[in-house]
């Protein structure tokens, strides 16, 4: 999940502890041999790495825009799922007919909800090639759990319970057809989200760019000190490593974005999405079971007393 508050340098600078400590090696061995074993001349012009650095400047930005892409794609996504599972759980909630106020009534919306909980869960758990099992183990039946066991798509196959469940629904005349199609296109925006997720996940970013990039990157490190250490001598080094740091952050940063699901600090927020479903959804389907309660004591302490035929009044 993201993080809120502010990331130490010590970590930032550890994602690029191995190329820092490279750089910092070979700057130092290029001014010992420029300065105690080679008399030759060795400076080439500055501008020569001056354009491979632009060049390097404008691939960077291009990977670090399709990087932030995959990753705000990834987050509107998951927005989308917040507010459809709201609307599917209010449509079952109110669309379901219920006039006895039967205890089967409110078992159906119960599960219905709390397997809409376990499919976020499933859902951001095998996005992150996680276990997608042990997190809806309390949410679904057993009857559900090995249903969803048999299936590899795990997301998938809650769904595929869902729409059990609204088909016996309209063949009991629980609901009627045009709202068993109001609450299947939501379930059909669930599904369409869950298939962006997965694009979004087995999509690769092209690994021969990112090769490209490190290649063009590694070729201006080794040309920045032929024309800066004339110029800087030892004070080069430092300005050399701190140049080179900045280029491979912000490539560590494109890096880690374009995978927003791979369970890293700058990850789109699954879980935590997940339990603000699990909040809003247990919020709604309590205020249901307490209008439920309410309602159905009224109806019973208003029920008219029976008269025993049998029963004899002397007047």
């Amino acid at each position: 999940m993201l993080l809120k508050k502010r990331i130490p340098m010590k970590y930032v600078l550890g994602k690029i502890k191995v190329e820092l400590s490279l750089v910092l090696a070979y700057t130092i061995l290029f001014e010992i041999f420029h300065n105690y074993f080679i008399n030759l001349p060795v400076d080439i012009p500055i501008a020569i790495p001056t354009m491979i650095g632009t060049i390097i400047s404008l691939l960077l930005a291009f990977k670090s825009n399709q990087a932030y892409d995959r990753w705000w794609e990834a987050r509107i996504v998951w927005g989308a799922i917040v507010n459809d599972s709201r609307t599917l759980i209010r449509q079952v909630l109110t669309f379901y007919k219920d006039p006895d106020f039967s205890v089967e009534a409110s078992e159906f919306k119960e599960n219905f909800a709390k397997r809409q909980i376990a499919w976020c869960y499933s859902l951001g758990q095998a996005l992150r090639n996680r276990d997608a099992i042990t997190p809806i183990e309390g949410l679904i039946s057993e009857e559900e759990l090995r249903f969803v066991k048999n299936h590899q798509n795990i997301p998938n196959a809650i769904l595929m319970l869902h729409a059990k469940d609204l088909r016996n629904a309209k063949n009991t005349k629980h609901i009627n057809m045009y709202q068993q199609v109001e609450i299947d296109n939501t379930l059909s925006r669930l599904c369409d989200a869950m298939g962006k997720c997965e694009r979004i996940k087995n999509t690769i970013f092209p690994t021969t760019y990112s090769m490209y990039i490190r290649l063009t990157l590694c070729l201006f490190i080794l040309l920045l000190p032929f024309g800066l250490i004339s110029v800087l001598s030892w004070f080069a080094i430092p300005l050399i490593t701190a140049i080179a740091g900045a280029f491979f952050l912000i490539e560590r940063m494109a890096i880690h974005l374009q995978d927003p699901f791979e369970n890293r600090p700058t990850d789109t927020p699954v879980t935590a999405i997940s339990n603000t479903i699990e909040k809003n959804i247990m919020q709604m389907l309590n205020e249901y079971q307490s209008e439920f309660d309410i309602i159905k004591e009224f109806n019973l302490s208003a029920e008219p007393a029976k008269v025993d035929k049998n029963t004899y009044y002397v007047l």
